[in-house]
Order: C-alpha cells, then sequence, then structure tokens
C-alpha cells in the first residue's frame, strides 16, 4: 500500500514536468519501453527489487541500458528514484505513468473477451460502443482470448461489464432450471 502511494507520488511529479517540458508523449514511450523490458526479462525484475545489488550498481545498469533510448527526463527519474534507493517501485511507477497518461489525454480504458480474435470492422464497432458508454474521444481497447468462452463477449468498461457470452448464458439456464416451480420441496 505505501508503495503504490510513493509509486504515484512519483508519477504525478514525472506526469508534471513531462507536460512542462512539452516531452509527455516521449516520457509515455519510455514508461512503456520499460515496461515491456520489465515483463521481457524476469532477472531484470529480480535485480530491481535485490537489496544486496548496491544502488549505485543498479543505476549503471539503468543507465547502460536506457541512455540514449529515452528522454533525458526519464534518464532523470531513474537516476533521483536510484539515489533515493527506491529501485524496486520502478516497475510500478512505470504502470502506473500509463494509467495517468490515459486520464491526462482522455483516453479510456477497457478490456474485450471473446473466444476468437477480432477483426477489424468488429474492433471498430466496440471501441464505438465504448466511446458512447464512457463519453470519451480515444478508446483504448485490450483484447483477451478465452477458449472456454464458446461464444459471445464479455465487455468491461471501468466499474461497467457487458456479459453476453454463451458460457455466462448457460449458467443462468442452469440455475433456472435448478429452480423448478413444477417440483414441490418439502
Amino acid at each position: 500500500m505505501a508503495d503504490s502511494r510513493a509509486a504515484s507520488r512519483y508519477v504525478k511529479s514525472l506526469l508534471g514536468l513531462a507536460v512542462e517540458q512539452n516531452a509527455l508523449d516521449q516520457v509515455h514511450a519510455d514508461m512503456q519501453l520499460f515496461d515491456k523490458t520489465v515483463e521481457g526479462s524476469r532477472d531484470f525484475e529480480l535485480l530491481l527489487k535485490n537489496p544486496i545489488i548496491k544502488h549505485d550498481k543498479k543505476r549503471d545498469i539503468l543507465e547502460s541500458l536506457f541512455k540514449g533510448k529515452v528522454h533525458p527526463l526519464t534518464m532523470s527519474i531513474f537516476d533521483i528514484i536510484t539515489r533515493k534507493n527506491r529501485e524496486p517501485l520502478l516497475p510500478a511507477i512505470a504502470k502506473e505513468f500509463h494509467n495517468a497518461y490515459n486520464e491526462y489525454k482522455g483516453i479510456r480504458k477497457a478490456t474485450i473477451t471473446t473466444a476468437v480474435p477480432l477483426d477489424a470492422k468488429l474492433k471498430a464497432e466496440f471501441e464505438q460502443i465504448v466511446k458512447d458508454l464512457s463519453k470519451q474521444k480515444q478508446v483504448e481497447l485490450l483484447e483477451k482470448i478465452d477458449k472456454d468462452m464458446i461464444g459471445g463477449f464479455v465487455l468491461q468498461v471501468g466499474d461497467k461489464q457487458i456479459d453476453t457470452s454463451i458460457k455466462n448464458k448457460l449458467k443462468a439456464l442452469k440455475v433456472k432450471f435448478s429452480e423448478n416451480p413444477y417440483v414441490k420441496e418439502f
């Protein structure tokens, strides 16, 4: 809990500085690159969390990996965080920055779960549904495939969920059949 609060504070500061320096999109791309690097390498994630490895060494590794590839502001935040011995927060900061960026830009995040991949036309239709539901101009639609779903879809936009999956309808039928009005219970 305290780590997420600390990460949130760093994200707010970084977002404000990025907007001030007109580098918001570049810093966002840098944070996504960092997030993909962490997700792609468990060793890198463990290195950041390891208390035995000295902070200077971690800073050198971050510098060798990202210097010249990311905006100077991003390198500065890496440097500040490692100087304060808070490297384990970096993955959370990268993820939280993406959410803060979406909120700042007015981009609504939604998740669509289907049994098969969506084609471009269906994806555009779902994006329009999300725009109508959320009253936002831009949408980030995350696609998930669930082979057990059989058919239909589950669309989640914020705290709203539209579930038209066959799996859900079968579950509702099972409940309805269990409540048989013709069999008298004693």
